[in-house]
């Protein structure tokens, strides 16, 4: 199958890259950082990125570099070129790290299950009741992400043969661009992709259907390990300046916030809005919790490793992903 041929080249990517390096990552200077980050996007962290909070707090210069995907954030860590990285799906962080990159997810940076889905072309009139008509058609996937996770998933749920589908690597702004066109018969995506995706097409399944098939949509600000472990004071101010703007944010939805974050997305102020109304920024005692890096995260990426190990996307999965989790750095700040 086309997306599993991608994954291994992708996988196979990594692990040449780590053996360059050494398989550890490189230790880091912090004379200046610089962070990844996703455009069409919307989050609180950019509202404290426009006014300078970051730099202000760990009092070095930090530089922010956009990415499409996850796997893009996974191979710039890899190289040393980012130390760290802002809502990077768990998708693609497990697969960097069940390759041997020497990652850590430091906080759940947003939920969001009404964010990441896949649609399908009006003209086909396909919907969850007749979804066993997809067999055969083409869809657009960004390969290795939370989106290619969540439709392995609705697959399996719909009984929808893989080597049916004619299946191309694509990130979602590429892919509503290609439904718009006719390109494709459905896609996969998350943000103002995925809102570009909806003027065409309808979703299959709705946030709490996918959640009832334990679809869990979230992304994670991650870095590498050696980092983590060097620069740990570094790494707990940066998230204590994510905290405070995602509880600001949360509170009561300010304004002159939501104007920042739109700027800093490249959005309008009413597609930024409306994407905010969908995501959910869980607190550092949530976060901390059982529900999310207190276990269930770990679980949560065992399954997915299991079910891309099962898919042929990846040769391997860890053990346990329990070690691939710091939570030091986000429990100092409370």
């Amino acid at each position: 199958m086309i997306f599993s041929k991608t994954l291994k080249s992708l996988a196979g990517s990594t692990a040449l890259a780590l053996t360059a390096l050494g398989v550890a990552t490189p230790a880091f200077a912090v004379e200046e950082l610089t962070v990844g980050y996703f455009l069409e996007w919307p989050m609180p962290f950019l509202a404290a990125k426009a006014d300078g909070k970051y730099a202000e707090a760990l009092g070095v210069p930090v530089n922010w570099v956009s990415f499409d995907t996850g796997t893009a954030m996974s191979a710039a860590m890899a190289s040393g070129d980012v130390q760290i990285s802002v809502s990077q799906g768990v998708p693609p962080f497990v697969i960097a790290t069940s390759s041997g990159q020497a990652l850590q997810i430091l906080d759940v940076a947003v939920s969001y299950s009404e964010n990441d889905n896949c649609v399908v072309a009006t003209a086909l009139e396909i919907d969850k009741d007749s979804a066993d008509e997809l067999a055969g058609k083409k869809v657009a996937v960004p390969l290795g992400t939370g989106a290619h996770y969540g439709f392995l998933k609705q697959m399996e749920h719909f009984g929808i043969d893989l080597a049916s589908l004619d299946i191309i690597d694509m990130a979602p702004a590429d892919g509503a661009a290609a439904l718009s066109q006719g390109a494709v018969d459905f896609v996969c995506g998350w943000g103002g992709g995925l809102a570009r995706m909806k003027e065409h097409g309808n979703v299959l399944l709705t946030g709490p259907e996918k959640e009832d098939l334990g679809i869990l949509v979230f992304d994670v600000t991650t870095a590498p390990s050696d980092f983590v472990v060097e620069n740990e004071d570094v790494v707990s101010k940066f998230l204590a300046v994510t905290a405070e703007a995602n509880a600001t944010w949360m509170a009561d939805h300010p304004a002159d916030m939501l104007s920042k974050i739109a700027s800093e997305a490249g959005m309008d102020e009413d597609a930024t809005s409306t994407s905010l109304s969908t995501f959910d920024f869980p607190s550092v005692e949530e976060q901390l919790s059982e529900k999310w890096l207190g276990g269930a995260a770990q679980e949560y990426m065992k399954g997915v490793a299991d079910v891309f190990v099962e898919a042929g996307s990846i040769p391997s999965a860890l053990e346990s992903y329990d070690d691939t989790v710091s939570t030091g750095p986000l429990a100092a700040i409370k």
